[in-house]
């Protein structure tokens, strides 16, 4: 079954986004997971993704203001790079560009705990060096 996982991005730009469910009803005692939406915002900095491993995980991101790219390395930080790669892509960019007001989607297999640093990699204007941050997958 595939799982969907919209998450903060850690990004210092206007790139990223964030999970929330809300009921739509009044009483949220009353709510049922039948009631649950999941809404898409922008822009958050300091926040990283948490995935377990063994997830496979869509995120799918909003560039919002400027033609933004995405990269994630499917090794992690300080891992040995001959081995299995952690993360398991179902394409194999290297470079997800994503056009100001379009989405892409970034499908893989969690496979190995550890944490994996994303960049823009997209030249965006000012700030752009700043827009990174980490996917940590949890044991």
């Amino acid at each position: 079954m595939r799982s969907l996982l919209l998450a903060p991005l850690s990004l210092a730009a206007i790139l990223s986004l964030t999970s929330a469910t809300v009921s739509r009803r009044s009483n949220p005692a009353q709510a049922s997971t039948q009631d649950v939406k999941v809404i898409e915002v922008g822009a958050k900095k300091y926040e990283y993704i948490h995935v377990k491993q063994g997830t496979k995980v869509q995120l799918r991101i909003t560039a919002t203001d400027h033609t933004h790219g995405f990269k994630i390395g499917a090794f992690s930080d300080g891992s040995d790079k001959n081995g299995s790669p952690g993360l398991a892509f179902t394409s194999p960019q290297d470079c997800w560009k994503i056009e100001k007001g379009q989405s892409a989607t970034i499908e893989f297999v969690a496979q190995t705990s550890g944490t994996y640093s994303f960049k823009c990699c997209v030249r965006c204007g000012l700030g752009h060096g700043g827009m990174k941050g980490q996917l940590i997958v949890d044991p």
